[in-house]
């Protein structure tokens, strides 16, 4: 059986000082293990690291496309234990130069969400469920 944990998720990126100011913007805690070269933030239960695209393309053996506006096909989340959390989030993101894709809404599912980009592109959404629960590290295990 395959470990079911996610521990790790890297972005690469095309622009890594920038993208790196970005999410420093948002008030994100860099590990010690960030370099010049590659960028780690300390989030509740998974790191999120940053890395040159054409460097992780290639320790992956891939092709990578030229276009920053594609979708990537994935998106990440943060969810927040209350629907006010969304809104007040959001208007941080605002702040920090986040592009807002989705203005806070609520959800046909009975929570509120809101979607973001960052300066590359990557997915976000914002989104409260009344049913999420969270350990005490504030990682969602359940919703």
């Amino acid at each position: 059986m395959v470990t079911q944990r996610v521990s790790l998720l890297t972005l690469g990126a095309r622009n890594l000082p920038a993208l790196r100011a970005f999410y420093q913007s948002l008030g994100w805690e860099e590990t010690e293990f960030s370099s010049d070269q590659y960028a780690v933030f300390k989030t509740a239960g998974t790191l999120l690291s940053l890395f040159p695209i054409e460097e992780l393309a290639k320790d992956a053996g891939i092709e990578i496309s030229q276009s920053t506006e594609t979708f990537h096909a994935v998106t990440f989340a943060i969810n927040v234990e209350n629907p006010e959390q969304v809104d007040s989030t959001i208007k941080e993101i605002r702040e920090a130069g986040g592009k807002i894709l989705r203005e806070p809404s609520d959800a046909f599912w009975g929570g509120r969400t809101a979607y973001f980009a960052d300066p590359e592109n990557n997915l976000w959404e914002v989104a409260w469920n009344p049913s999420s629960v969270f350990d005490e590290r504030g990682a969602m295990i359940s919703f």
